[in-house]
Protein backbone atom coordinates (compact mmCIF):
# COMPACT_ATOMS: atom_id res chain seq x y z
CA UNK A 1 0.00 0.00 0.00
CA UNK A 2 0.85 3.44 -0.60
CA UNK A 3 2.21 5.92 2.05
CA UNK A 4 -0.35 8.41 0.60
CA UNK A 5 -3.08 5.86 0.47
CA UNK A 6 -2.53 4.94 4.00
CA UNK A 7 -2.20 8.01 5.63
CA UNK A 8 -5.40 9.76 3.97
CA UNK A 9 -7.25 6.24 5.29
CA UNK A 10 -6.01 6.94 8.93
CA UNK A 11 -7.09 10.60 8.25
CA UNK A 12 -10.61 9.54 7.13
CA UNK A 13 -10.71 7.18 9.77
CA UNK A 14 -10.09 10.09 12.25
CA UNK A 15 -11.98 12.87 10.78
CA UNK A 16 -15.44 12.28 12.33
CA UNK A 17 -13.36 12.62 15.45
CA UNK A 18 -12.43 16.27 15.34
CA UNK A 19 -15.78 17.09 14.00
CA UNK A 20 -17.44 15.27 16.68
CA UNK A 21 -19.38 18.03 18.86
CA UNK A 22 -17.80 18.05 22.92
CA UNK A 23 -20.76 16.16 24.59
CA UNK A 24 -22.26 17.10 28.01
CA UNK A 25 -20.64 15.91 31.15
CA UNK A 26 -23.87 13.99 32.01
CA UNK A 27 -24.01 12.46 28.86
CA UNK A 28 -20.28 11.48 28.69
CA UNK A 29 -20.77 9.66 32.10
CA UNK A 30 -24.09 7.67 30.79
CA UNK A 31 -22.02 6.88 27.51
CA UNK A 32 -18.70 5.60 28.65
CA UNK A 33 -20.89 3.12 31.59
CA UNK A 34 -21.08 4.25 35.27
CA UNK A 35 -18.69 2.11 37.20
CA UNK A 36 -17.57 1.62 40.61
CA UNK A 37 -14.76 4.53 41.51
CA UNK A 38 -12.60 2.11 43.59
CA UNK A 39 -12.41 -0.05 40.77
CA UNK A 40 -9.19 0.89 38.57
CA UNK A 41 -8.63 -2.80 36.80
CA UNK A 42 -11.82 -3.17 34.83
CA UNK A 43 -12.00 0.10 32.93
CA UNK A 44 -8.39 -0.13 31.95
CA UNK A 45 -8.53 -3.59 30.31
CA UNK A 46 -12.13 -3.30 29.03
CA UNK A 47 -12.98 -1.62 25.57
CA UNK A 48 -15.05 1.42 25.60
CA UNK A 49 -17.13 4.26 23.75
CA UNK A 50 -14.95 6.91 25.51
CA UNK A 51 -11.59 8.41 25.75
CA UNK A 52 -9.39 9.17 29.70
CA UNK A 53 -7.64 12.26 28.55
CA UNK A 54 -5.60 14.99 30.84
CA UNK A 55 -7.90 17.42 32.73
CA UNK A 56 -7.22 20.67 32.78
CA UNK A 57 -6.14 22.76 34.37
CA UNK A 58 -5.66 19.56 36.77
CA UNK A 59 -3.91 17.00 34.28
CA UNK A 60 -3.12 14.81 36.95
CA UNK A 61 -6.78 14.19 36.97
CA UNK A 62 -8.32 12.68 33.99
CA UNK A 63 -11.59 12.89 32.35
CA UNK A 64 -13.70 10.96 30.07
CA UNK A 65 -14.50 12.11 25.88
CA UNK A 66 -17.19 10.28 24.40
CA UNK A 67 -16.06 8.93 21.11
CA UNK A 68 -18.48 9.29 17.76
CA UNK A 69 -21.53 6.74 17.72
CA UNK A 70 -22.71 6.06 13.87
CA UNK A 71 -25.98 4.65 12.76
CA UNK A 72 -25.57 0.85 12.77
CA UNK A 73 -24.99 -0.89 9.76
CA UNK A 74 -28.32 -3.30 9.13
CA UNK A 75 -27.24 -7.09 7.45
CA UNK A 76 -30.46 -8.42 7.56
CA UNK A 77 -31.49 -9.00 10.61
CA UNK A 78 -28.14 -8.38 12.38
CA UNK A 79 -26.87 -5.27 13.46
CA UNK A 80 -23.28 -4.25 13.09
CA UNK A 81 -21.97 -0.82 15.49
CA UNK A 82 -19.05 0.26 13.15
CA UNK A 83 -18.82 3.43 16.04
CA UNK A 84 -14.83 3.91 17.03
CA UNK A 85 -13.86 2.91 20.27
CA UNK A 86 -10.71 3.37 23.04
CA UNK A 87 -9.07 0.14 21.28
CA UNK A 88 -10.11 1.64 17.59
CA UNK A 89 -8.15 4.36 18.33
CA UNK A 90 -5.43 2.79 20.03
CA UNK A 91 -4.93 0.62 16.81
CA UNK A 92 -5.05 3.70 14.48
CA UNK A 93 -2.43 5.04 17.04
CA UNK A 94 -0.16 2.41 16.50
CA UNK A 95 -0.75 2.66 13.05
CA UNK A 96 0.32 6.20 12.20
CA UNK A 97 3.23 5.70 14.56
CA UNK A 98 4.71 2.85 12.91
CA UNK A 99 4.11 4.35 9.35
CA UNK A 100 5.90 7.68 10.86
CA UNK A 101 8.67 6.05 12.69
CA UNK A 102 9.74 3.59 9.65
CA UNK A 103 9.17 6.01 7.11
CA UNK A 104 11.42 9.16 9.34
CA UNK A 105 14.06 6.20 9.86
CA UNK A 106 14.45 4.78 6.07
CA UNK A 107 14.71 8.25 5.13
CA UNK A 108 17.00 9.52 7.54
CA UNK A 109 19.32 6.24 6.87
CA UNK A 110 19.16 6.72 3.81
CA UNK A 111 20.82 10.61 4.15
CA UNK A 112 23.50 9.06 7.08
CA UNK A 113 24.42 6.63 4.07
CA UNK A 114 25.08 9.43 2.06
CA UNK A 115 27.09 11.46 4.23
CA UNK A 116 28.76 9.06 6.26
CA UNK A 117 28.12 5.74 4.62
CA UNK A 118 26.62 4.28 7.74
CA UNK A 119 23.30 5.31 9.92
CA UNK A 120 23.58 6.74 13.32
CA UNK A 121 21.39 7.94 16.35
CA UNK A 122 17.35 6.56 16.45
CA UNK A 123 17.61 5.56 12.18
CA UNK A 124 20.53 3.27 13.18
CA UNK A 125 19.05 1.59 16.30
CA UNK A 126 15.29 1.48 14.00
CA UNK A 127 17.46 -0.67 11.35
CA UNK A 128 18.92 -2.55 13.80
CA UNK A 129 15.97 -4.14 15.35
CA UNK A 130 14.33 -4.43 11.26
CA UNK A 131 17.54 -6.30 10.69
CA UNK A 132 17.44 -8.56 13.13
CA UNK A 133 13.71 -9.51 12.63
CA UNK A 134 14.47 -10.09 9.09
CA UNK A 135 17.90 -11.87 9.04
CA UNK A 136 17.63 -13.58 12.14
CA UNK A 137 13.33 -14.52 12.73
CA UNK A 138 12.18 -14.29 9.17
CA UNK A 139 14.30 -15.42 7.10
CA UNK A 140 15.79 -18.79 8.26
CA UNK A 141 11.97 -20.20 9.41
CA UNK A 142 10.52 -18.83 6.01
CA UNK A 143 12.60 -20.96 3.99
CA UNK A 144 13.64 -21.35 0.58
CA UNK A 145 13.04 -17.76 -1.29
CA UNK A 146 10.53 -16.77 1.44
CA UNK A 147 12.16 -12.78 1.29
CA UNK A 148 8.43 -11.93 0.43
CA UNK A 149 6.73 -12.31 3.37
CA UNK A 150 9.55 -10.68 5.67
CA UNK A 151 7.39 -7.01 4.90
CA UNK A 152 4.88 -9.14 6.75
CA UNK A 153 6.29 -10.29 9.91
CA UNK A 154 8.06 -6.92 10.38
CA UNK A 155 5.02 -4.78 9.78
CA UNK A 156 3.59 -7.80 12.11
CA UNK A 157 6.03 -7.17 14.68
CA UNK A 158 6.22 -2.87 14.92
CA UNK A 159 2.58 -2.60 14.83
CA UNK A 160 1.87 -5.71 17.81
CA UNK A 161 5.24 -3.79 19.69
CA UNK A 162 3.84 -0.55 19.60
CA UNK A 163 0.23 -1.30 20.11
CA UNK A 164 1.60 -2.92 23.50
CA UNK A 165 3.68 -0.30 24.46
CA UNK A 166 0.81 2.32 24.58
CA UNK A 167 -1.38 0.57 27.06
CA UNK A 168 1.78 1.44 29.49
CA UNK A 169 1.43 4.97 29.16
CA UNK A 170 -0.48 7.70 30.89
CA UNK A 171 -3.95 7.73 29.38
CA UNK A 172 -3.25 4.93 26.83
CA UNK A 173 -4.95 1.72 26.49
CA UNK A 174 -3.46 -2.01 25.39
CA UNK A 175 -5.86 -3.02 22.40
CA UNK A 176 -3.86 -6.12 22.07
CA UNK A 177 -5.46 -6.56 25.68
CA UNK A 178 -8.58 -7.02 23.76
CA UNK A 179 -9.62 -10.51 22.21
CA UNK A 180 -11.27 -9.72 19.03
CA UNK A 181 -8.00 -7.35 18.30
CA UNK A 182 -6.01 -10.14 18.98
CA UNK A 183 -8.41 -13.06 16.74
CA UNK A 184 -8.36 -10.58 14.02
CA UNK A 185 -4.30 -10.69 13.89
CA UNK A 186 -4.46 -14.43 14.32
CA UNK A 187 -7.02 -14.58 11.94
CA UNK A 188 -5.17 -12.49 9.12
CA UNK A 189 -1.82 -14.50 10.03
CA UNK A 190 -3.72 -18.01 9.16
CA UNK A 191 -4.93 -16.24 5.88
CA UNK A 192 -1.30 -15.82 4.88
CA UNK A 193 -0.06 -18.77 5.99
CA UNK A 194 -2.26 -20.83 4.25
CA UNK A 195 -2.41 -18.75 0.94
CA UNK A 196 1.47 -19.23 1.27
CA UNK A 197 0.80 -23.07 1.33
CA UNK A 198 -1.23 -22.79 -1.57
CA UNK A 199 1.08 -20.66 -3.50
CA UNK A 200 3.79 -22.52 -3.25
CA UNK A 201 2.24 -26.48 -3.19
CA UNK A 202 -0.20 -25.61 -5.83
CA UNK A 203 -2.52 -28.91 -5.78
CA UNK A 204 -0.73 -30.60 -3.43
CA UNK A 205 -1.87 -28.47 -0.50
CA UNK A 206 -4.85 -30.25 -0.37
CA UNK A 207 -2.49 -32.69 1.31
CA UNK A 208 -2.10 -30.78 4.26
CA UNK A 209 -5.87 -31.03 4.73
CA UNK A 210 -6.57 -34.34 3.73
CA UNK A 211 -4.52 -37.08 5.13
CA UNK A 212 -3.71 -39.60 1.94
CA UNK A 213 -0.34 -41.33 2.25
CA UNK A 214 0.64 -42.88 -0.52
CA UNK A 215 3.57 -45.24 0.98
CA UNK A 216 0.70 -47.11 2.73
CA UNK A 217 -1.40 -49.70 1.03
CA UNK A 218 -5.09 -49.00 0.49
CA UNK A 219 -6.28 -51.24 3.47
CA UNK A 220 -4.29 -49.11 5.89
CA UNK A 221 -4.41 -45.53 3.60
CA UNK A 222 -8.65 -45.21 3.88
CA UNK A 223 -8.53 -45.92 7.65
CA UNK A 224 -5.48 -43.69 8.06
CA UNK A 225 -7.50 -40.46 5.83
CA UNK A 226 -10.71 -40.76 7.98
CA UNK A 227 -8.76 -40.58 11.55
CA UNK A 228 -5.78 -37.95 10.65
CA UNK A 229 -7.97 -35.93 8.26
CA UNK A 230 -9.93 -33.97 11.68
CA UNK A 231 -6.75 -34.30 13.39
CA UNK A 232 -4.84 -32.14 10.39
CA UNK A 233 -8.34 -29.71 10.29
CA UNK A 234 -7.66 -29.19 13.99
CA UNK A 235 -4.26 -28.43 13.89
CA UNK A 236 -4.93 -25.79 11.24
CA UNK A 237 -7.48 -24.29 13.34
CA UNK A 238 -5.16 -24.75 16.78
CA UNK A 239 -2.25 -22.26 15.40
CA UNK A 240 -4.01 -19.12 14.75
CA UNK A 241 -6.07 -19.60 18.38
CA UNK A 242 -2.57 -19.89 20.09
CA UNK A 243 -1.40 -17.18 18.82
CA UNK A 244 -4.96 -15.15 19.98
CA UNK A 245 -4.60 -16.47 23.21
CA UNK A 246 -0.76 -16.26 24.30
CA UNK A 247 -0.82 -12.22 22.93
CA UNK A 248 -4.34 -11.76 24.72
CA UNK A 249 -3.62 -13.51 27.70
CA UNK A 250 0.22 -12.27 28.20
CA UNK A 251 -0.86 -8.37 28.10
CA UNK A 252 -3.62 -8.68 29.68
CA UNK A 253 -2.41 -10.61 32.99
CA UNK A 254 0.34 -7.84 33.49
CA UNK A 255 -2.03 -5.05 33.59
CA UNK A 256 -4.51 -6.72 35.99
CA UNK A 257 -0.73 -7.77 38.16
CA UNK A 258 0.49 -4.29 38.02
CA UNK A 259 -3.57 -2.10 39.08
CA UNK A 260 -3.71 -4.64 41.60
CA UNK A 261 -0.87 -3.60 43.41
CA UNK A 262 -1.13 0.02 42.76
CA UNK A 263 -4.75 -0.67 44.18
CA UNK A 264 -2.71 -2.13 47.20
CA UNK A 265 -1.34 1.10 48.00
CA UNK A 266 -4.34 3.35 48.35
CA UNK A 267 -6.28 -0.04 50.70
CA UNK A 268 -3.20 -0.12 53.47
CA UNK A 269 -3.83 3.69 53.62
CA UNK A 270 -0.01 3.96 54.82
CA UNK A 271 3.17 5.29 53.54
CA UNK A 272 4.97 2.93 55.65
CA UNK A 273 3.04 -0.52 54.37
CA UNK A 274 2.15 1.15 50.43
CA UNK A 275 6.27 1.07 49.39
CA UNK A 276 6.16 -2.60 49.24
CA UNK A 277 3.30 -2.52 47.05
CA UNK A 278 4.69 0.47 45.12
CA UNK A 279 7.97 -1.42 44.64
CA UNK A 280 6.84 -4.48 43.44
CA UNK A 281 4.00 -2.65 40.90
CA UNK A 282 7.78 -0.90 39.38
CA UNK A 283 9.48 -4.34 39.30
CA UNK A 284 6.07 -5.02 37.60
CA UNK A 285 6.29 -2.96 34.79
CA UNK A 286 9.53 -3.01 34.11
CA UNK A 287 8.42 -6.51 33.30
CA UNK A 288 5.99 -5.05 31.01
CA UNK A 289 7.92 -3.32 29.63
CA UNK A 290 9.99 -6.48 28.78
CA UNK A 291 7.05 -8.72 27.82
CA UNK A 292 5.82 -5.94 25.93
CA UNK A 293 8.34 -6.43 23.29
CA UNK A 294 8.61 -9.94 23.82
CA UNK A 295 5.31 -11.13 22.64
CA UNK A 296 5.68 -8.82 19.43
CA UNK A 297 8.70 -11.13 18.56
CA UNK A 298 7.29 -14.29 19.54
CA UNK A 299 3.97 -13.90 17.21
CA UNK A 300 6.47 -12.77 14.51
CA UNK A 301 8.50 -15.92 14.96
CA UNK A 302 5.83 -18.21 15.24
CA UNK A 303 4.51 -16.60 12.04
CA UNK A 304 7.32 -16.65 10.24
CA UNK A 305 7.65 -20.55 11.53
CA UNK A 306 3.97 -20.97 10.44
CA UNK A 307 5.00 -19.99 7.01
CA UNK A 308 7.38 -21.75 6.24
CA UNK A 309 6.29 -25.12 7.40
CA UNK A 310 3.33 -25.10 5.36
CA UNK A 311 5.85 -24.16 2.37
CA UNK A 312 8.36 -26.78 3.05
CA UNK A 313 6.17 -29.54 1.25
CA UNK A 314 6.99 -27.61 -1.86
CA UNK A 315 11.02 -28.05 -1.86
Amino acid sequence: MKTGSLVFALLLAAAPLGAQEPAPHAATHEACGAHDPGDIITPHITDSHCLEVPGFPKIWEPREVELPRWAPIHIGSHELDMSPTKHVVMLLVAATLACLILIGAARAQARHTDESGHAKGFAGGIESMVLFIRQEVALPNLGHHGEGYAPFILSLFFFILLANLLGLIPYGSTATGNISVTATLAIITFVVVELAGIRAQGIGYLNTIFYWNKDLPMWMRIPMFVLMTPIEIVGKLTKPFALMIRLFANMTAGHIVVLALIGLIFAFKSYLIGTAPLFMAVAIMMLELFVAFLQAFIFALLSSVFIGLIREGAH
